[in-house]
């Protein structure tokens, strides 16, 4: 059995980097895969629409049976069938069995997805949470970054199809550790009869929690649509400036060159933002007032708390707002690529911070459902149409301007996520549901 807490994390962390690393393979890829497909931009974004149907679509439900069921059971399901469509989209020879295949991957990241953080948070100390996530949540920019790099040196080589045969190998067998975890006792049990739109409704009474979520929606969708397409941009865009256009395989070139660059950037830049995200979520509780002890003094600190860390946040979009609108108007691909990697320190300070807060402004026994409600509604309102409707835009528009909608996602994202006084005051806890709902 793996028992220690070290242990657990790193085997879920690197299942998560896996999970970012399949994701990401086929934006990598996404060039020569339409065109041996004949596929529109549109039909190019669709990919990505599919596998949010799927992942958000289900989200919920595996959150609903983690709070009742064995999560590392439903974890081990999850990594086997998204390792298994990984390596189906590479047999698939048209838009419609490559859609099945990404819808897929989809369900089975959702699992993962929705259950991996409540494991960690609960065989993390109260003082080590931001850290630990924040290492969990390193494999995001890790993983997303080998996506491209490697998605891109394979199908340089060998072709499209082998990309996806190489990401999805892996977790065929690393599926099988998930069953030798210790899982962490739970005290709380969710209410097996409780259906999931009466647990979402609960959930969104509570203001914070709507809050980061409706922040987490306009991220996500800009985020989403910016990285499946950067890598397409960046060769369209700056292919005099990625490759020798004397060469009959310059569009090739500078695909490589842009996959190459742009993962090497996400790496670094997310590994930056990933973890300063972790340390400021941590040091943003050392400030807090001391509530005196009482019935409502869990629920006061959590809400100031979260208060806290959503702070950390919009900060984080804060600074990529006005960085991505330069990058997208940049003369050149190394400017483009400076602005494109501090905008991106920006987007990961959340990383850890968001997911911290929804599962601090709700019950301890409802945070799978949390992550799950969390998961569907950033998917369902964020990046599920993005791409495609970036994709749609780049069939009518020049591919700058269309590429101009994603800073304003960022912009809202910000306005939404600041701190709103009230809700970080230790005061009366007036605006938060019954105390029943709120019991540790």
């Amino acid at each position: 059995m793996i028992r220690h807490r070290t242990a657990i994390v790193a085997l879920l962390t690197g299942l998560n980097f896996l999970n970012y690393l399949d994701r990401y393979i086929v934006a990598a890829v996404l060039p020569p895969l339409m065109l041996e497909l004949g596929l529109s931009n549109f039909e190019g974004g669709l990919l990505a629409t599919v596998f949010l149907l799927g992942y958000f679509a289900t989200s919920p439900l595996f959150g609903k049976l983690g709070d009742r069921l064995s999560r590392k059971k439903l974890i081990a399901f999850g990594v086997l069938t998204w390792s298994a469509a990984t390596i189906a989209s590479g047999l698939s020879n048209s838009l419609w069995t490559l859609l099945a295949a990404r819808a897929a991957v989809g369900i089975g990241e959702a699992s993962y997805a929705t259950l991996a953080p409540t494991i960690i948070d609960d065989v993390s100390p109260p003082d080590k949470k931001g850290k630990m996530m924040a290492i969990f949540f390193l494999a995001v920019p890790v993983g997303s970054a080998l996506g491209f790099l490697l998605g891109g040196f394979i199908q340089a080589r060998w072709g499209w199809r082998t990309a996806f045969f190489v990401g999805g190998g892996p977790g065929i067998v690393l599926s099988l550790l998930c069953l030798a975890i210790q899982e962490p006792v739970r005290t709380h049990l969710a209410d097996a009869k409780a259906k999931i739109t009466q647990t979402a409704r609960t959930m969104f009474r509570v203001p914070l929690y709507r809050r980061a979520v409706l922040g987490y929606c306009a991220h996500t969708a800009a985020i989403g649509a910016f990285s499946f397409w950067a890598p397409t941009f960046i060769s369209r865009h700056f292919l005099a400036d990625l490759s020798d256009p004397t060469k009959p395989n310059a569009a090739a070139q500078a695909l490589k060159n842009a996959n190459f660059t742009f993962g090497l950037i996400t790496v670094v830049a997310g590994a930056i933002g990933t973890v300063i995200g972790g340390i400021m979520a941590d040091r943003a509780l050392r400030g807090l007032p001391v509530i005196p002890e009482g019935a409502s003094h869990d629920h006061v600190h959590n809400r100031m708390a979260a208060n806290a860390q959503l702070k950390v946040c919009a900060i984080g979009v804060a600074i990529a707002f006005p960085l991505t609108a330069a990058a997208f108007l940049a003369p050149s691909a190394w400017l483009f690529f400076a602005f494109a990697g501090l905008a991106e320190v920006g987007l990961f300070l959340s990383t850890s911070p968001i997911n911290l807060v929804l599962m601090r402004t709700v019950p301890a026994f409802m945070r799978a459902s949390a992550m799950a409600v969390a998961i569907f509604s950033i998917h369902l309102l964020g990046d599920l149409w993005s791409p495609s409707v970036l994709g749609l835009s780049m069939d009518y528009l020049p591919i700058s301007l269309a590429m101009m909608l994603l800073p304003f996602g960022f912009a809202v994202a910000t306005a939404v996520w600041w701190p709103r006084k009230h809700e970080g005051e230790a005061g009366p806890a007036g605006n938060l549901p019954p105390a029943r709902l709120h019991a540790d």
